[in-house]
């Protein structure tokens, strides 16, 4: 197929309709979800709560407020989704078992490098924990970490620099987790229990050995299908980062069927650099989307979310630097501790700095900053304010507070009429 040319706004709303981030907001019910998180691939997790945890976020960035037990019931009573490693650690489809098996089977990775080496050896030290773990599960699990402790099972201490320096129980864990060993079964408190993988899977988990060749093939799919529109490194960086041994011939093989067709993107009369491609499926989506169907909304990202996971593909489509600042000393923080980028229409206009006291039922937004091209009309501002309310709505505040910092064109639309819930 020829090269496609199109413009980087076209380019830029293929992007975000293919992250469901567009058109009228669906009604939220285990169909749906599990629709998103297929198309999505996976759902990052991140202990971080100043707002609320960041799967459930980008849950709500396409569903509007929704009941978050609607996913429990489809991550612990259904099983439908479990969580795994992905491009970070996340919570993944069951039918993707297959792919994921591919790094269980072969944790720690085959590359031979000081990491892997590491691991291999301090597993082989440590058989009599990693039995131990074993054991008690198989008896008495789904436990906690804490109540898998070690007492008179002699190990030698895993060293870091680290939080996980001499956490041995919860290193185990963490391998034994990755090597496909154990899952985890439900959360007490926040807190993992864990249990013995053949208990948490449903009989019906698909159980096919795949090639390395047919892992590949599966999950760029996967990836250039969620980005939308994509360079090869972008889609190997997305989904399962890393996780691409036969990425070249496979991708070669995509473009010589036509399943990858690559696309010019133009913008203000230049051409983007790099080699673009978008999947052939959605040639009909870009053809709607440059004819000018398009239905903009306007949400608050997690910093996590699935459109700007890749922080060099973010600011190469949108312009937008992205960095999360949480471990950077407050008084040198840009924009604040745990900021939602702004998502209007196609574009990223702007953050929001939230935290959500949950004992005051109290959503505070510290600051508004607004990107310099941001539209400035009271119309913007609105749908601004319209995606605040709807976040407090989702986390039960009963009060928003504004604070003294936001943009001048912006503040009577996000100040006016401050709710009370």
């Amino acid at each position: 197929m020829n090269t496609i040319t199109i413009s980087a706004t076209t380019a830029r709303r293929l992007a975000v309709a293919r992250q469901h981030l567009s058109g009228p907001t669906p009604v939220a019910d285990s169909n749906t979800i599990m629709d998103v998180v297929r198309e999505l691939g996976c759902l990052q997790l991140d202990p971080t709560s100043a707002v609320a945890r960041s799967h459930l976020l980008v849950l709500w960035s396409r569903f509007g407020s929704y009941d978050t037990a609607l996913l429990d019931q489809l991550l612990w009573d259904e099983r439908k989704l479990f969580e795994y490693w992905a491009h970070a650690a996340s919570i993944v489809l069951t039918e993707d078992y297959p792919i994921h098996q591919f790094r269980m089977k072969r944790y720690p990775p085959e590359k031979d490098t000081a990491w892997s080496q590491r691991v291999r050896q301090w597993i082989a030290d440590n058989e009599r924990l990693r039995r131990h773990i074993l054991s008690r599960l198989r008896r008495n699990g789904p436990l906690l970490a804490r109540e898998l402790r070690s007492d008179g099972v002699d190990a030698s201490n895993w060293i870091s620099s680290g939080w996980t320096s001499e956490r041995n129980v919860a290193r185990m864990l963490d391998f034994l987790w990755a090597q496909g060993k154990i899952m985890v079964a439900g959360r007490i408190g926040g807190q993992k229990a864990w249990d013995l993988s053949e208990r948490c899977l449903p009989e019906w988990t698909p159980r096919d050995k795949l090639s390395a060749r047919d892992v590949t093939w599966r999950a760029t799919l996967r990836s250039l299908r969620a980005l939308g529109v994509a360079t090869r490194k972008q889609i190997a960086d997305h989904f399962t980062r890393g996780r691409y041994p036969e990425f070249a011939g496979v991708f070669s093989e995509l473009i010589q069927t036509n399943q990858a067709v690559p696309v010019q993107i133009r913008d203000d009369g230049s051409t983007w650099t790099g080699e673009w491609f978008i999947h052939q499926a959605d040639v009909p989506l870009l053809e709607q989307l440059a004819r000018g169907e398009w239905q903009p909304r306007t949400t608050l990202l997690s910093p996590f979310d699935n459109l700007i996971c890749d922080r060099a593909r973010t600011e190469q489509l949108w312009n937008f630097r992205f960095r999360l600042e949480i471990y950077t000393p407050k008084h040198k923080r840009e924009h604040g501790y745990y900021v939602l980028p702004i998502l209007h229409g196609e574009r990223l206009i702007g953050r929001v700095d939230p935290k959500m006291d949950r004992k005051r039922g109290k959503l505070t937004i510290h600051a508004v900053h607004a990107e310099p091209d941001a539209p400035r009309s009271q119309q913007t501002a609105r749908a601004i304010r319209d995606a605040v309310d709807d976040l407090a709505t989702f986390l039960g505040a009963r009060e928003i507070e504004f604070t003294s910092r936001v943009p001048d064109a912006w503040a009577r639309a996000l100040r006016g009429n401050v709710a009370s819930f």
